[in-house]
């Protein structure tokens, strides 16, 4: 059985939350993206062959939606046998950015029939995800993003028993320092790191069809949870027309944009600095004369603590009993 599952951001591994859903071609991806919570990631790994805990394989890593303000990146692993390297090409794997959009569902739907020799896996990683990770105190960029959830879905198969000899990889960053990277990770595989890796390495390309087919469908298939909103917003990415419209009529002033938009990229910023309602924090913490905590204030006994403005402003005080 298939597994699929789902992961809050803050999370450091991946834990399974159910084995019911079995994604045999593209039609099934409906049901699978109906059924997501936006505020977390979803993982599904296909079956493993036998033949890919037997021998020895090779895998290849791609992404699709880096770049767009809306909806998820989806990252995608697929593997062979050494043995069936020719496979990929067989099924027509090549760069999924040349191939039409029908043409990229045919050869998901031949990778999904050939599950006896080639296995495959994605994350969908939330736009909540991206934005949080961008937000945090300590900045986790989007290549911290991209990176962690490649290595996580190689960790995942090959717990699982998938036998990794060889990983291919298109790169986000350096090549040099995230095959170095890699190789410290998973010392005991051949680790090759590099640009346009998918148009030239054919299992590389059938993991960017695969990560390309689900997130094409992941805006079809986006369920807003806010409320009835238009799905008129073109491909999601920031120079689309459709999707500008839609980024302007869709920004409300006090809860901002739906799930859908990444609130950390650059338009969305911009349309909310001018959009929405702006917020101003109260200091509260002590400080000395330089603008630094006092270090007295860590060995000193508590003091009361101090009411937030609002409440001064309007003469209200906390009572202990009614």
């Amino acid at each position: 059985m298939d597994e699929i599952k789902e992961t809050k951001p803050e999370e450091n591994r991946m834990e399974i939350h159910g084995t019911n859903v079995n994604i045999t071609s593209k039609e099934d991806l409906a049901p699978f993206f109906k059924s997501w919570d936006h505020n977390v990631n979803k993982v599904y790994m296909s079956d493993i062959p036998q033949i890919c805990k037997d021998e020895p394989c090779q895998l290849g890593i791609d992404e699709a939606g880096r770049g767009p303000i809306l909806g998820p990146m989806i990252y995608g692993i697929v593997y062979t046998p050494l043995s069936e390297k020719q496979l990929p090409v067989d099924l027509g794997c090549v760069d999924s950015k040349v191939l039409t959009e029908e043409q990229r569902h045919k050869i998901f739907n031949k990778i999904c029939e050939h599950r006896e020799k080639i296995g495959w896996a994605v994350e969908v990683i939330s736009p909540n995800t991206i934005s949080n990770s961008m937000y945090q105190r300590v900045k986790f960029s989007l290549n911290d993003v991209s990176m962690k959830s490649a290595i996580e879905l190689t960790q995942l198969v090959i717990e699982r028993g998938a036998n990794i000899a060889e990983l291919y990889v298109d790169t986000v960053g350096r090549p040099e320092a995230y095959q170095i990277k890699l190789e410290n990770i998973f010392p005991d595989i051949k680790v090759t790191v590099a640009k346009k890796a998918d148009s030239i390495y054919p299992i590389v390309s059938a993991a960017s069809i695969c990560a390309k087919v689900l997130r094409d469908n992941s805006l079809k298939n986006w369920q807003f949870r806010e409320g009835t909103i238009s799905s008129v917003y073109g491909c999601g990415y920031p120079n689309d027309p459709d999707t500008k419209k839609w980024l302007s009529d869709n920004v409300d002033d006090l809860f901002g944009f739906p799930r859908i938009v990444r609130f950390s990229w650059s338009p969305a910023e911009r349309m909310l600095q001018s959009h929405a309602l702006s917020v101003e924090w109260q200091e509260v913490e002590e400080e000395g004369e330089n603008g630094e905590q006092k270090i007295t204030i860590f060995f000193a006994g508590s003091s009361q603590k101090k009411q937030h403005q609002f409440f001064i402003d309007r003469c209200l005080s906390t009572t202990a009993t009614l």
